[in-house]
């Protein structure tokens, strides 16, 4: 089967690295001002002398986001499933080694959970949950489809690592997509940040969208965990990985979401430190650099932040968020993986994107359309 990792070694890290540091002044105006941009320009508008053009390429972010997606932000919530995990990650919160109380929502708790979402008017619903093949596996994310999608136009999930065949059978149950993230493309620390669990194999968490991909599945979501490496180092690899996937499986959408280290029981401080700049340079550059890239802002960024990247390359917002399972209305008190920043409300963000002159879209997909 052919997959990124045949290509993945390619460039290495501290080749990347050196190149960054190399890059000048000149090299990005010539990337900013060419028609058809490479890998090697997205490397170029994530180097360190490109914040010196960060208001022209806000600017420039800003009319090709509109020119590709109008004036619109389509806004979505997690549904967390389980904090049950086989895994130990050091930056988070349902990992294996916390001792914390377990949860996996029944159907019941499950539809309760749903019921709330959708009198928050929330229509396309992310299905999030732990690492837990034997409690939370392939049959529980189909029952779970079932349950919910004659409630929600779109169905998206972040889940394990799964094998295509799952990700076939996930897609004829009616999920629009799929979203997974590498957390880093370090390869060399990589297990130092996953000492334990399948999550722990850097090569078949590598190859996962390949998979998706192969499966057909309607949209692919990428990202690293900015934090635990060099943000533009880690941000190279994952735009080169989307530039691959593109190429490959070209009915595939694809996404870009931006997760920085927030708080979290039992988790590392980050190795490196993203200041808002730096973010929207990052954002910024992934629009200058591809035009049809859907980019996603969640509320672990603050309300300042959120309030204006709406008008500067986001495409999709999460709102009213709960990172627990059941933490819209039957537990609570149950751990969270991580801490929100943003915690305003569904019709808060709704009323911010109407005054910033942009248009909240609830449901912008619907499984009829695909014959599901």
């Amino acid at each position: 089967m052919k997959s990124f990792k045949n290509i993945f070694d390619q460039y290495q890290w501290d080749d990347v690295k050196e190149k960054l540091e190399k890059v000048t002044l000149n090299d990005v105006e010539k990337s900013l001002q060419k028609k058809n941009k490479t890998i090697e320009d997205f490397l170029n508008f994530i180097s360190p002398v490109a914040s010196q053009k960060l208001e022209t390429m806000a600017k420039m972010a800003q009319s090709l986001t509109q020119k590709r997606f109008g004036k619109t932000i389509q806004l979505y919530a997690p549904l967390y499933l389980s904090n049950e995990c086989q895994n130990i990650c050091t930056y988070c919160g349902f990992s294996l080694d916390n001792l914390i109380r377990r949860k996996t929502l029944s159907d019941t708790e499950l539809m309760m959970e749903a019921a709330v979402l959708k009198s928050m008017s929330v229509n396309h619903v992310l299905l999030v949950s732990g690492e837990a093949n034997k409690t939370v596996g392939i049959e529980y994310f189909l029952n779970a489809v079932r349950l919910l999608k004659s409630h929600f136009a779109n169905i998206s999930i972040e889940v394990q690592p799964l094998s295509e065949e799952e990700y076939r059978k996930l897609h004829e149950a009616g999920v629009n997509a799929v979203l997974v993230y590498q957390e880093t493309y370090h390869q060399e620390v990589y297990k130092q940040y996953h000492p334990k669990g399948k999550k722990s194999n850097f090569d078949f968490r590598l190859e996962t969208p390949d998979r998706i991909g192969s499966a057909g599945i309607h949209k692919i979501g990428l990202g690293v965990l900015l934090g635990l490496e060099d943000w533009r180092i880690d941000s190279f690899f994952n735009a080169f990985h989307i530039d691959y996937l593109q190429k490959n499986y070209w009915k595939s959408k694809y996404s870009v979401s931006f997760p920085r280290l927030r708080p979290a029981e039992g988790i590392i401080e980050p190795n490196f430190i993203m200041e808002d700049k730096d973010l929207l340079q990052l954002i910024c550059a992934y629009r200058i650099w591809n035009e049809d890239l859907e980019i996603s802002i969640s509320t672990r960024e603050n309300e300042k932040f959120r309030n204006h990247i709406i008008s500067l390359g986001a495409t999709t917002m999460s709102a009213a968020s709960k990172t627990n399972p059941g933490g819209y209305s039957v537990d609570k008190e149950s751990l969270e993986q991580f801490e929100t920043s943003d915690e305003r409300s569904m019709d808060e963000i709704k009323n911010i994107i109407k005054k910033s002159g942009y248009d909240p879209v609830m449901k912008d997909w619907d499984s009829v359309y695909s014959g599901i």
